[in-house]
């Protein structure tokens, strides 16, 4: 099994033109970024998602899905669709065996097809170092809070969890939160080329109490601006407050999902988003997670 870990720094702040992928060479700023960027990534495990019949429930919170022509979605009026987010983070035991991994995630993977509900799917071992020790992640999106609730209790997961999770995890922690996507069927259901490859980011965030509500919600806004702007980079991005009773350590999370590597290191590296963590986040928040894993182009590392 093929597996390629990554080292993110953030010490130096840059940016891509089309030789970017071939002399690496440093930008101050994301303001040319804005072109199409496509990268294959690191391969680890695929995405992908079972259909079920799209519901007519409409909402307008702000647009996630970022068009690879580069328009600028916010300048066009789109009707959103209610979703809820599940994120799973793993701790693997240290002499956990590639067959034993494969095997793990494989049966996580299966659950889509094992109950109505769930929408879309991706899932990795994580490749930057964390404080928490957390060692595999699993993104899983549903349709609506009452099909969270029979997955937390479906037998087939539950069985997995026993057979397959248990023995080679010694922890396991949930976060979920409500969020809203592009009521179109590709950004749904994380479908087309788009979603066949690239990185997967998470980031978890405490805010401070005294900012929960709406300064909170104005730093999110904010860094929801800011991500609009380049479609050239992410494919699509969804955020909100954690629901979940059991782990409280965070109270909001974001997902990215960044059309490659590159696409990754460049934004995180850029000093757009190094201010607005500076002067946004980090006068409110007590602490971070932030996780990233491989998406596989679909197709290959099946089953």
């Amino acid at each position: 099994m093929h597996l390629q870990a990554h080292t993110f720094s953030s010490s130096s702040s840059f940016h891509l033109n089309r030789n970017h992928l071939n002399n690496l060479t440093p930008f101050k700023t994301l303001a040319s970024a804005n072109k199409s960027l496509y990268g294959t990534g690191v391969v680890f495990r695929r995405t992908g998602s079972r259909q079920f019949p799209v519901l007519k429930q409409l909402n307008r919170r702000g647009a996630v899905n970022l068009s690879s022509e580069g328009q600028n979605p916010s300048t066009s009026a789109e009707t959103m669709r209610h979703v809820v987010e599940h994120i799973c983070l793993l701790k693997a035991k240290v002499d956990l065996s590639d067959e034993d991994e494969k095997n793990m995630l494989d049966f996580l993977y299966t659950c889509q097809y094992q109950m109505r509900g769930i929408l879309a799917i991706s899932l990795g071992r994580i490749s930057n170092q964390n404080l928490e020790g957390y060692t595999h992640a699993v993104f899983m999106r549903l349709q609506k809070k009452e099909d969270l609730s029979k997955f937390y209790e479906n037998p087939f997961y539950l069985g997995v969890l026993k057979d397959h999770v248990t023995p080679y995890c010694h922890e396991f922690t949930y976060f979920d939160y409500e969020s809203e996507v592009e009521d179109d069927i590709l950004p749904i259901f994380r479908k087309g080329e788009e979603f066949n490859f690239g990185v997967e980011y998470i980031l978890l965030i405490a805010f401070k109490e005294s900012s929960l509500g709406e300064v909170a919600d104005d730093v999110l806004t904010s860094f929801t601006k800011l991500l609009m702007e380049f479609p050239s980079l992410i494919v699509q991005f969804t955020k909100g407050s954690n629901f979940n009773p059991d782990s409280k350590d965070y109270t909001h999370a974001v997902v990215i999902r960044f059309r490659s590597s590159d696409a990754f290191d460049i934004f995180m590296g850029s000093s757009e988003y190094k201010d607005i963590w500076r002067s946004k986040f980090h006068p409110i928040t007590e602490k971070k997670l932030s996780i990233s894993f491989s998406v596989d182009p679909v197709g290959k590392e099946l089953m």
